[in-house]
């Protein structure tokens, strides 16, 4: 059952010791070795019943917030990918063209592929209409 008490520690690695989480923490550990018999005696083998039992326990995030461990925030980075699309777009299409112009002057096939990666800031521009 070592499994379980390395899991259980790294679920609740990045939360400040208290009684509080040892406390929780066991009674996990409890409840994981628990279902782990359970399914012993149902017939599983000790790893599939290990296995299973974490599987089925699943994340600690209501756990964490309960302890008072703060989520990291996610940046909204969704109007800066728009700019980055736009001008890396502009410069792909800037060297469709040179190379149109340097070595097919007189066919001009470079508006085809523009087509194509227009596509790119387009999705991020929808995407940031979207998150408003």
């Amino acid at each position: 059952m070592k499994k379980l008490h390395d899991h259980v520690d790294e679920l609740f690695k990045d939360i400040a010791d208290s009684e509080q989480k040892t406390a929780i923490k066991q009674e996990v550990l409890e409840n994981l070795e628990e279902k782990v018999w359970d399914l012993m005696e149902q017939g599983k083998e000790e790893e599939d019943a290990i296995n299973k039992a974490i599987v089925d326990f699943g994340d600690i995030g209501d756990l964490k917030n309960e302890l008072g461990v703060k989520q990291p925030k996610r940046k909204n980075n969704i109007k800066l990918n728009l700019g980055y699309s736009i001008w890396a777009s502009l410069l792909i299409i800037a060297l469709f063209v040179f190379i149109n112009v340097y070595y097919s002057p007189h066919v001009i096939w470079f508006v085809y592929p523009t087509f194509a990666v227009l596509w790119w800031p387009l999705t991020m521009y929808f995407k940031w209409k979207g998150s408003k």
